[in-house]
């Protein structure tokens, strides 16, 4: 069942006609599956682009594997650049880059834990931002970003009907 925030926002989006798109990494297809299981908004949502691995973020997400060694696959950064080609690859009126340390593994530190998820996106043409740091099973951290994410676009769009 999909959290409240996102039935909300896929609700918004679908009387307001808007699109949606994801590249995800750490949320490993987790935001486009809970925004198509939304009764009568599947047509907001063109697409996703799942790149847990760093091949689908280099290869096909053509990020320079540069970044990712200068800065990790989880990071602001990295996050960014997905965002970017994400923009050229499914364009949409809202899309969103997901990366982050769901589970231990990855490049945690004390500055950035376990729970530390990055969100970059477009709403229209204005970007944002996002980092969030969530506690819990590595399903609880991607549902809390998941849930955080629709709750700050839909109040984005709403505090910004130009958007």
């Amino acid at each position: 069942m999909p959290s409240h925030n996102v039935i909300e926002l896929a609700h918004y989006m679908r009387e307001q006609g808007l699109t949606i798109s994801f590249a995800e990494s750490a949320s490993t297809g987790r935001f486009v599956d809970e925004f198509t299981r939304v009764p009568d908004c599947g047509s907001s949502v063109l697409g996703s682009i799942v790149c847990y691995d760093e091949s689908v973020k280099t290869n096909l997400l053509k990020v320079p594997r540069e970044a990712i060694e200068q800065y990790t696959a989880e990071s602001p950064e990295v996050t960014q650049l997905l965002a970017d080609q994400l923009k050229k690859l499914i364009p949409a009126n809202i899309m969103i880059a997901v990366t982050g340390l769901a589970s231990p593994g990855g490049s945690e530190t004390p500055e950035k834990p376990v729970g530390t998820m990055f969100v970059h996106g477009f709403i229209g043409d204005n970007a944002f931002s996002k980092r969030w740091h969530f506690t819990g099973e590595p399903d609880d951290i991607i549902a809390q970003t998941i849930h955080t994410t629709a709750n700050f676009i839909l109040n984005e769009l709403k505090n910004n009907p130009k958007l």
